[in-house]
């Protein structure tokens, strides 16, 4: 809890020192009829000790439920050096470094960032972060079409297996930017992209391809063959993925003959712990070609004078900086404080600690799927390869299972129906490295109880 160390007699020498009476006048500039008169929905003020009893209550009031959700927030071990270290006063209180002689400590963890997304993406550039995963992949098709001169089309291809919350930021951001939006439809056998959607578009100019690895229902994508496919026609690769999945997978740099041309994602599986719906942050990386269309900030190393190594702001093209008109975004946002925490995250574990924390969620999510594949009414909706999440189908509504299995501590997964009311009454699960063999077989011990229940009922 943090300290505020401002005696009485602190503040008394505070306002005498600038000439102000109490600390009521600090605010005589706001009108009276402005001011709010007495905060009836706020208790007296607590001790230390009385706030921190409250808090506790109102923690365990949340539970610790059992967490097999996924669906782009990802339950994964955060170290406890990470945010210890996060929240040091050098880190903690650092925000905007605009004045590089005097954010030299922001700038180089920021050039470290970007370094560690550049090799983990295969890319040779990229930004110091965006406002989260979705926004990201709305900026990435929006700087595609800037990118991608030849096309005049502005037309971009999503699959209809990428996150569909994903889908609909897009739409909601670039597709108010006169950008058209098209889905390509799924294998219903194995739940991935196929090149046989893109054949429509033969000879049309398409500005770009979406690419989700692993995409939202968790299979694995033929990558080299979409990123071959698109490029012979023309288009750009934008390609979307899961931090932690490349500790394991093909690098989008390395996709196909050329490599995706674009990249992007959600940094939160890096050491951002779930809470509450966020914040995460976004991430992107980029060809050399391409790095003066993408949106954000840029730290760059360089020397001084004396031949000394520094760190400054190399390209910082939003609007805050240049023009409205001339800038790449006029809504991008850095999340320094998140890609601090996923810095240190990264340095902490290393590439043989991500590969590990790779390889354990995917062996946990076999082992989830295995289990509940075995209930009566179960089945797996998707065949094929696939990283830590799975659809599975049920033969009654999916709703009503997840409440049972909410009163039972366990939060079973996400329910997709209404997202892909094709597939039925489908569920979406995930497993990390945090769950374990006994956390498995207690949700399937659960789903076989609230099952059967049901069917009794």
């Amino acid at each position: 809890m943090p300290f505020i160390p401002h005696t009485a007699d602190d503040v008394r020498d505070m306002l005498e020192t600038i000439g102000a009476p109490d600390t009521e006048s600090l605010f005589d500039e706001i009108p009276a009829g402005l001011r709010a008169r007495a905060l009836e929905a706020i208790p007296p003020a607590l001790s230390e000790m009385e706030v921190g009893r409250l808090m506790s209550q109102r923690a365990a009031t949340d539970g610790r439920p059992l967490n097999f959700i996924g669906a782009g927030a990802y339950e994964h071990h955060v170290p406890a050096a990470v945010w210890s270290i996060v929240t040091r006063g050098e880190f903690y209180s650092a925000y905007t470094p605009y004045q590089a002689e005097a954010s030299q400590g922001t700038l180089q963890l920021l050039y470290e960032y970007q370094s560690m997304m550049a090799s983990l993406t295969g890319m040779p550039a990229s930004n110091a972060s965006l406002y989260d995963g979705a926004t990201a992949l709305a900026e990435a098709c929006l700087m595609a079409v800037r990118a991608n001169r030849r096309s005049k089309s502005q037309r971009v291809l999503l699959p209809a297996a990428l996150n569909p919350v994903y889908r609909d930021v897009v739409q909601s951001v670039a597709g108010s930017q006169r950008l058209a939006l098209e889905l390509l439809p799924y294998d219903p056998k194995g739940g991935r992209t196929t090149l046989a959607s893109l054949e429509k578009y033969q000879g049309e100019d398409i500005t770009a391809l979406v690419i989700q690895q692993p995409n939202f229902f968790g299979s694995l994508e033929d990558v080299d063959a979409l990123t071959d496919r698109a490029h012979a026609a023309g288009m750009l690769v934008i390609a979307v993925v899961n931090p932690v999945s490349l500790a394991l997978l093909k690098p989008p740099g390395k996709w196909g003959a050329k490599g995706a041309d674009i990249v992007c994602g959600d940094g939160q599986p890096l050491g951002v712990p779930l809470s509450s719906g966020g914040p995460y942050f976004g991430f992107m990386t980029t060809r050399m070609e391409h790095i003066r269309q993408m949106p954000g900030r840029i730290v760059g190393r360089t020397v001084d004078l004396d031949g000394k190594p520094g760190f400054t702001l190399t390209l910082q093209a939003r609007e805050q900086h240049i023009r409205r008109s001339k800038a790449t975004s006029n809504i991008c946002t850095n999340q320094g404080l998140l890609v601090t925490a996923a810095t240190i995250y990264m340095s902490l574990v290393g590439p043989q600690g991500l590969a590990q924390v790779a390889a354990t969620s995917m062996q946990r999510s076999a082992e989830l799927v295995d289990a509940l594949v075995r209930v009566p009414g179960v089945r797996l909706a998707f065949e094929g390869p696939r990283f830590h999440e799975a659809v599975l189908l049920l033969d009654r509504p999916a709703r009503g299972v997840l409440e049972a299995l909410a009163a039972r501590g366990i939060i079973g997964g996400c329910d997709i129906s209404a997202y892909y009311p094709s597939l039925g009454q489908a569920l979406l699960v995930c497993a990390t490295e945090t769950r374990t063999p006994e956390d498995i077989e207690t949700y399937a011990r659960a789903l076989a109880e609230v099952m059967q229940s049901a069917a009794a009922a």
